[in-house]
């Protein structure tokens, strides 16, 4: 359990780099609230990234049908690949490579303590696959970020890209204690689960999303044509087009526009280009 991860990693006379994310988690009663969470059944194949040493894997081994742990490190991935043949553990699949480049098995959840450097990519690649609901690990800030509203401080191109395509709730906090080593930021738990709705997204919403927030302070219009190039386009050519379209929303300020808007500028945007 969590608590051993400081001898397994003597025992190895593993380093572990905070450069890479290399944060494991000691605290038993947390690791316990994340298993709980995530209400793992006999049946299911749970998707884990950055399995580390196992400290997730193995607990949740004994509970799922399966688990397809990915681990980028390959001296880190040999000692999980040791502890799962010295458990006697068969239905770990073990993949050493990078989450972001591969692609992933089938899954009905995924549970992770993500590398905080991969958070917002990985997490997007996770909602491209069907699954039940995700528990994973982010920094704070960023997991305030994943379920901001509109005219706060934390309402980002984050908070946008997910409103449509999931729910995300904080379940835990966690300190740097919680970790070895400590990062310099305080972690949290959050439960994601995939909107079965029936919203299309269109074609240029992120687009939309990336060139708005890179102005989240100036109206919606501006803020487009400045970021043309986010569309292919050129300033002086969609400001063209877009003096041709009277709509309030253009007048704007980011910050302030609720993602319903933005997904319906998204959708000018497109009629446009």
């Amino acid at each position: 359990m969590a608590e051993n991860t400081r001898e397994i990693l003597k025992k190895y006379n593993i380093r572990l780099d905070k450069n890479k994310s290399q944060n494991y988690l000691i605290d038993n009663n947390k690791l316990e609230k994340i298993l709980e969470n995530a209400d793992i059944q006999p049946d299911e194949t749970i998707l884990e990234i950055g399995a580390g040493i196992g400290t997730m894997t193995i607990p949740m081994a004994k509970k799922a049908k399966k688990v397809i742990a990915i681990e980028k490190d390959p001296i880190i991935c040999d000692i999980l690949r040791q502890r799962i043949i010295k458990e006697k553990i068969d239905n770990i699949e073990l993949i050493n490579d990078d989450a972001l480049k591969i692609d992933f098995p089938s899954f009905d959840k995924v549970v992770s303590n993500l590398p905080y450097q991969i958070s917002s990519p990985v997490t997007f690649k996770l909602l491209k696959y069907p699954f039940k609901k995700a528990t994973l690990m982010y920094q704070l800030e960023f997991a305030k970020r994943m379920s901001a509203k509109e005219d706060t401080h934390e309402y980002s191109r984050l908070s946008v890209g997910l409103y449509f395509r999931c729910s995300c709730q904080i379940i835990d906090t966690l300190p740097p204690s919680a970790f070895i080593p400590q990062p310099k930021v305080n972690s949290a738990v959050v439960e994601l689960i995939p909107h079965n709705c029936d919203v299309e997204i269109p074609e240029l919403f992120d687009d939309t999303i990336r060139a708005l927030f890179q102005h989240r302070n100036k109206k919606a219009k501006k803020a487009l044509i400045q970021s043309a190039h986010e569309f292919g386009s050129d300033k002086k050519q969609l400001k063209a087009l877009l003096d041709e379209v009277e709509n309030p929303l253009l007048d704007v300020k980011v910050f302030k526009l609720k993602p319903e808007e933005i997904l319906e500028i998204s959708n000018i945007i497109g009629e446009l280009l």
